[in-house]
């Protein structure tokens, strides 16, 4: 596991117990001193400590915006607004009025989604490869944000274009199988029976306190099964393959990366055992021993958190079915391509 993979799970498992401990341990009422300095602890775990861990896990340790702390801050608020005695939290009213607004963008991006769902399915019946490599080449050497969303409005085409097979059937034929337990056939149908027991389990949970809500929740988790089954057929037929004069590499739905073939510096093979997983800018794909790597004469970006989280990356480690066919039909790309 690499070391900015453990730096999220800290920063998780912290946030879990902080909110856990805070929620279980917050007075009801601030009727003595000793209750006020319990909020005052409470206060300096949610604003200070948890933003504190959040900036060292995730944006210095992976490299990410100093912007995105604003997220760990309006949550921390958040929950401060629901837990803490009502003489205080009415100081965190900001929140609750915030969500007028926040209904009416839903309510846009709702209706935004509707239209890019049918212009999704329109554009997918032709494309010949996935609607994210594009977006990387369009914004490879620009704006960052710019790339950011234009990997979040291709990833709706994305979904559709992997979960049915009629759309993607002129998409590349892969040159190798990364190992990926995403690719399992037990993976998927265990994936979709959790999607489908936690769709019915929301739906119970909160008829009772909301219809609309129910439906709402448990549709919004149920779409997610058009998710899972794009993400086993990408894992399954499409993890590695030519796209143009660029290699494109899947680690799942997850996290992929486009690699320009001039920018291929090598392509051998090295054990898993030689591997730093300390290195932020090395990356091991695929269970088992790694069989192949390829290294890079300038960093390139992996694209995690399905597009959300770039991290610059100049050695990747594959576990792939065919090594040396891998090795051998990368290194003659490389050669027509110089031609």
């Amino acid at each position: 596991m690499r070391a900015t993979i453990k730096y999220r799970l800290v920063f998780l498992a912290l946030m879990v117990i902080s909110f856990v401990i805070g929620v279980h341990w917050t007075p009801e009422a601030l009727a003595s001193d000793t209750d006020k300095r319990a909020l005052y602890l409470i206060s300096v775990l949610y604003f200070v400590l948890l933003p504190l861990s959040y900036w060292y896990c995730i944006i210095k340790k992976g490299a990410q915006k100093l912007w995105k702390i604003i997220i760990v801050f309006s949550l921390s608020s958040l929950v401060a607004r629901l837990s803490f005695p009502a003489e205080v939290a009415h100081y965190f009213e900001f929140i609750a009025w915030l969500r007028y607004p926040i209904i009416a963008v839903l309510l846009v991006i709702e209706l935004y989604l509707i239209v890019s769902v049918v212009r999704g399915l329109f554009k997918v019946r032709k494309l010949k490869g996935d609607p994210r490599v594009g977006a990387v080449e369009t914004y490879r050497e620009g704006d960052e944000k710019s790339l950011t969303i234009a990997l979040i409005m291709a990833s709706e085409a994305t979904n559709w274009f992997y979960a049915i097979a009629w759309f993607s059937r002129n998409h590349p034929p892969a040159i190798a199988n990364i190992h990926l337990h995403s690719a399992s056939r037990w993976h998927v149908w265990l994936m979709l029976t959790g999607c489908i027991m936690a769709s019915c389990g929301s739906y119970f949970l909160l008829v009772s306190w909301s219809e609309w809500a129910a439906i709402i929740v448990s549709s919004i988790i149920g779409y997610t099964l058009m998710s899972m089954v794009a993400n086993h057929r990408l894992s399954r037929y499409y993890s590695l393959y030519f796209m143009r004069d660029n290699v494109v590499i899947n680690n799942s739905l997850w996290g992929f990366m486009v690699i320009n073939l001039t920018d291929i510096a090598d392509v051998t093979n090295q054990p898993l055992a030689k591997i730093d997983q300390d290195d932020s800018e090395t990356i091991s794909i695929g269970h088992g021993q790694s069989n192949v790597t390829i290294k890079l004469n300038r960093p390139v970006i992996y694209h995690g958190g399905m597009g959300q989280l770039p991290e610059p990356m100049t050695v990747i480690h594959l576990s792939v079915d065919e090594p040396q066919q891998l090795i051998n039909t990368l290194n003659s790309a490389r050669l027509l391509n110089a031609a």
